[in-house]
């Protein structure tokens, strides 16, 4: 049996979020897609043939790891989540967390960013139960650099803060998220894929990464 995916899932999540949401949310929560995808983010931020920038960040346990010297072992996926409240998140999580033994068979490692603080991310990845490495980019410094950083709208930001306090999670009132951003990195340092998408409720098919780093080894 073929195995679902990703898109499809999120597709079914989205669609019925859709059939249950006051339209004054669903017109809030579009209105934020079109401002992210209006800004030319996506064109802007680090682009295939791009060398990927270096950085150091703690992981969920407080283990600093650092990017140059994971390349030094071989490729690199470079995954961003919003953060531990987003269902799309979590599924796409878990659809990672499945393809993990393909990306390691590439020869990979799998680092997730997310602008959560440690805490957060600690309970994000022990109740995922994932087994690659999950790190706290705070304040987006790392996702800044990379290009892929953007304002809330100041509606969306009041439904986060009243729904679950967005600022507790990111340890600011700064109301910035990453796109759901996704790179493939060969081990010289370039990157040889790239998922840049405006909307959240898109991501990178992992079928799609696992093909990126196969490419790699021919």
């Amino acid at each position: 049996m073929n195995e679902v995916k990703l898109q499809t899932q999120l597709d079914e999540l989205r669609d019925s979020f859709n059939s249950q949401a006051p339209q004054e949310v669903k017109t809030v929560y579009e209105a934020g897609v079109k401002t992210v995808d209006d800004s030319g983010i996506t064109s802007n931020a680090l682009q295939v043939g791009d060398t990927a920038l270096d950085f150091s960040l703690s992981n969920a346990k407080g283990e600093r790891v650092n990017l140059h010297d994971a390349l030094k072992e071989g490729p690199v996926v470079l995954t961003w989540y919003r953060g531990g409240w987003c269902p799309y998140c979590n599924l796409t999580l878990q659809a990672l967390e499945k393809a993990l033994p393909e990306f390691k068979a590439a020869g990979a490692q799998l680092f997730a960013l997310t602008p959560e603080v440690p805490d957060k991310s600690l309970s994000t990845a022990e109740k995922h139960a994932l087994d690659f490495e999950v790190l706290s980019d705070i304040d987006n410094a790392v996702a800044r650099q990379y290009g892929i950083v953007y304002q809330l709208t100041n509606e969306v930001a009041q439904i986060y803060a009243s729904k679950f306090g967005l600022s507790d999670y990111n340890g600011n009132e700064k109301n910035e998220l990453p796109l759901a951003a996704t790179y493939v990195i060969d081990p010289q340092g370039k990157i040889t894929y790239a998922f840049l998408e405006a909307d959240y409720r898109k991501r990178a098919e992992p079928s799609e990464i696992t093909a990126a780093l196969n490419q790699l080894q021919k």
